[in-house]
């Protein structure tokens, strides 16, 4: 499986933004899908995660407000929607996928997922 993240840019703070991530090569379709931050500095973090299925999704509770996560089955993608917007969102956004999590607590474990996309940068200016 071969990921694909898109849909980043240079926005003003309060703007919203929605990324892509698809397979250039391969489905997801049986994988639990997590959207994830890095910014200079920091450790990489979950903001959003979705189960194969989507009837779960998880959200650190400082995003859950801001951030929504969706997946089509059909067109072979997942979404994360960001409304609002801050500066602190300023980071590279990395989707991946794992075959599978026996527990939610997994969803927030980078180290956990089996394939990993290039990342988009997105900037959030004042």
């Amino acid at each position: 499986v071969q990921l694909q993240a898109s849909g980043g840019g240079l926005v003003q703070a309060g703007d919203s933004l929605r990324l892509s991530c698809t397979t250039s090569r391969g489905s997801f379709s049986s994988c639990a899908v997590g959207w994830f931050r890095q910014a200079p500095g920091k450790e990489r973090e979950l903001v959003a995660g979705v189960s194969y299925n989507a009837d779960r999704t998880y959200y650190p509770n400082s995003l859950k407000d801001r951030f929504t996560i969706s997946r089509d089955s059909a067109k072979n993608t997942v979404y994360l929607q960001m409304i609002n917007l801050k500066l602190d969102d300023t980071a590279t956004y990395f989707c991946a996928a794992a075959r599978g999590f026996g527990r939610a607590s997994s969803y927030y474990a980078a180290r956990l997922y089996d394939y990993w996309g290039q990342g988009t940068q997105v900037t959030v200016s004042s």
